[in-house]
């Protein structure tokens, strides 16, 4: 036996590998009764430390290459388990990531409790610790019993999406720790001038860096509405005309009054609390004032209480005075449709209007000429100032993209946001560093502006994804406010969505008014919500549709 050992296996072999040259003899014992079955051939101690090398390492490379079955059953099982493996490493990681926010959540709800606690000793005059188990409560108790069973149920319904946003908050946080590369020349998008809705905001910027409490923050908002309740409306407005179609809605400074615009050539101005009054059957705008074509947008000045600006279909931008009901200056130098004009909120003298005539001029209501022009390769949809800076400027345009310009270097372009796939109809500034857009497309976008590129396109600053209502051919309306957007849709409905979430908080049907009953039904006999605007005072929103309907929606 020994001499047939040496003479199967080499010396050194037996010297170096004797567990493995043990097993080798042990199958070619000569005694067949002596040697293994295939039960203790697997079941061995050496086929088991096997089993921890890598399966792609040394089995698919001893297969047989003749029996193909089995090589591709063995490369799903290693690519299986390879899966698995990398997926538990990241669940390691969210678990660890959602302990440290507990734990953080927890700290900072014990750190509140513990401060009201002393303000009510301190205010009552007691010595004695009156809760002694306060510090016990922690942050799971109390929102066990603080939420309530409605908004349990919508956040278990929307939890994906949810958890999407929540890990989405948290790669920015490790983003934010390394060392990401920003453009030299974000200045413009920090308060600059003296704006007096942005005075006080220093506590809402340095709030906005901690992204956990950003992110509880929005879940709240977004948790503490659940519908839009009808508080008015108009009831004055002719069933099925096309010719009613309202354009464009517009406060005024003090959100007292609001303009209406659209293919009627009318602007209408209405005292706002009026429409909150139920028990008037018809309600008559204080103004009306005529424009020869039919009217695009309409924006009202923030400082100069009784100037307004329109756009309309002949490429004319007007200026009227809302307290005489007159036009007293016309510029008229777009070649084709005007589809949008915008005062800027920190220069009263300035304002914007965008065209089919693929460009965007600047005004100014001391000048009677355009006092700059901005050429684009395609139709302009939409202008919109930036609320913070004179100097920022941004559009929606037919080729898809978004510009936005620097108006210190207006030949070339600050940035250039792709992402749509269709035209971009409406472009809002949701504070000064984030612009929402809407496309025909069926979206809308949310748009980091410290993310774009002055080089190339920009991509990646695309943040965020809104999808729900329809929009594939018209101009729906678009309006934000404290991170609430609201858009309509083809649907004949208004649509919420707060920043944070890509899924709509609620809708609002329009429905249609019966013409013999005058009630409203649940159809749509193809109509749509043409225009929004948010009145920042409260949470209303009013929306007009294509029938020229009109109601004030509050988000409860």
């Amino acid at each position: 036996m020994s001499n047939l050992r040496n003479r199967i296996l080499p010396p050194s072999f037996l010297s170096v590998c004797p567990k493995e040259a043990g097993f080798c003899l042990w199958l070619l014992h000569p005694d067949p009764s002596s040697r293994p079955n295939l039960r203790e051939v697997l079941s061995s101690s050496l086929i088991y430390e096997c089993k921890n090398i890598p399966v792609t390492d040394l089995t698919l490379a001893q297969i047989d290459e003749k029996d193909p079955e089995a090589y591709l059953l063995l490369h799903f099982l290693s690519s299986l388990r390879e899966q698995k493996v990398n997926q538990g490493a990241k669940l390691v990681i969210d678990i660890q990531c959602l302990e440290a926010d507990i734990e953080e959540i927890e700290r900072r709800q014990l750190l509140r409790t513990k401060s009201k606690t002393s303000e009510l000793l301190s205010s009552s005059g007691e010595n004695a610790d009156v809760h002694p188990h306060c510090s016990s409560i922690n942050a799971r108790s109390i929102s066990a019993w603080s939420i309530s069973s409605a908004n349990e149920e919508r956040l278990l319904k929307n939890i994906d999406q949810l958890e999407q946003a929540y890990f989405s908050m948290r790669s920015k946080v490790e983003l934010s720790k390394s060392n990401t590369a920003k453009r030299s020349d974000v200045e413009i998008l920090k308060v600059q001038d003296n704006v007096f809705q942005f005075q006080d905001n220093s506590g809402v910027m340095e709030e906005s860096k901690d992204c956990i409490g950003s992110f509880f923050e929005g879940l709240c908002k977004y948790a503490r509405n659940r519908k839009f309740e009808v508080r008015g409306g108009l009831r004055n407005i002719g069933i099925h005309n096309s010719t009613n179609v309202i354009c464009s809605l517009c406060f005024d400074h003090d959100e007292n009054y609001f303009a209406a615009a659209g293919v009627s050539k009318k602007i209408k101005i209405f005292e706002f609390e009026v429409l909150l009054n139920d028990t008037v059957d018809v309600h008559y705008p204080l103004i009306e004032m005529s424009s020869r074509a039919k009217l695009s947008c309409v924006s009202w000045n923030n400082y100069i209480k009784n100037y307004l600006a329109s756009s309309d279909y002949d490429g004319v931008v007007q200026l009227w005075d809302a307290s005489s009901g007159q036009a007293f200056a016309q510029y008229a130098e777009h070649k084709k449709r005007a589809w949008s004009v915008h005062f800027s909120p920190v220069d009263p003298t300035k304002l914007a209007s965008g065209s089919d005539d693929c460009t965007v001029k600047l005004w100014s209501i001391k000048e009677k000429n355009c006092i700059d022009t901005i050429r684009n390769v395609a139709n302009v949809c939409c202008v919109q100032f930036a609320p913070h800076t004179s100097h920022l400027l941004t559009f929606g345009s037919s080729d898809y993209m978004i510009y936005c310009y620097d108006l210190r270097k207006s030949q070339t372009p600050w940035c250039k946001l792709s992402g749509h796939g269709k035209a971009v109809s409406h472009v809002k500034f949701v504070d000064c560093e984030t612009v929402v857009s809407a496309s025909t497309d069926n979206t809308l976008k949310l748009w980091d502006l410290n993310k774009t590129s002055s080089s190339d396109l920009s991509t990646n600053a695309c943040s965020l994804t809104f999808a729900g209502h329809t929009n594939e051919k018209n101009f729906v309306g678009l309006s934000a406010c404290d991170g609430y957007i609201a858009c309509g849709s083809e649907t004949n409905e208004v649509y919420a969505y707060y920043k944070a979430f890509p899924m709509s908080i609620t809708s609002h049907k329009f429905g249609s008014i019966d013409p013999i009953t005058g009630q409203e039904t649940g159809d749509n006999n193809g109509q749509f919500v043409s225009s929004v605007s948010w009145r920042t005072k409260s949470n209303m929103v009013i929306a007009a549709n294509s029938s020229g309907r009109l109601k004030i929606l509050q988000l409860v």
